[in-house]
């Protein structure tokens, strides 16, 4: 699939004219992730900002050396990596490919370039990262309490 056509189905950026997704998707980077290969690892400086194109990619919590905690999945035209965009720039979880992976790669500093030269699409860009933020804080709150997704629309 074309660049842009991913970017067209992707919430981060989905709203941006043709124009500027156009812009954007001069940024971006194809690159592939073998089963086991990581995007992402916990603790690192995150430089990378990853919609995935096809695949699945697991979201994990390190909680020591030998042990991890599965928190959430990625698949087809999600975020990964949103850490990169936010200072102190650190990655708060491992981000492993669990499938074979497509994905288009973004330099965290040359989209905060871009957003820095054009603020119409820095405040979409911001404003959906924001909205990924909540939705991901609310799937793991309800994770943590032990609630089924289910038991949640009641």
């Amino acid at each position: 699939m074309a660049k842009f056509e991913v970017l067209k189905r992707c919430s981060l950026v989905r709203d941006l004219s043709d124009e500027q997704l156009k812009t954007i998707a001069k940024l971006a980077k194809e690159e592939t992730y073998e089963v086991g290969e990581l995007l992402v690892k916990q603790g690192r400086t995150a430089e990378k900002l990853f919609l995935i194109e096809d695949g699945l990619v697991g979201i994990y919590l390190e909680l020591g050396p030998m042990t991890h905690r599965l928190l959430q999945a990625a698949s087809e035209f999600e975020v990964v990596g949103w850490t990169s965009m936010l200072p102190p720039y650190r990655a708060r979880a491992t981000a492993k490919a669990i499938e074979t992976t497509k994905a288009l790669a973004f330099s965290a500093k040359g989209l905060i370039a871009l957003c820095e030269k054009s603020p119409q699409i820095c405040s979409e860009i911001y404003r959906n990262l924001a909205t990924l933020i909540a939705q991901r804080l609310d799937s793991a709150f309800i994770q943590l309490m032990g609630v089924t997704s289910q038991d949640a629309n009641l």
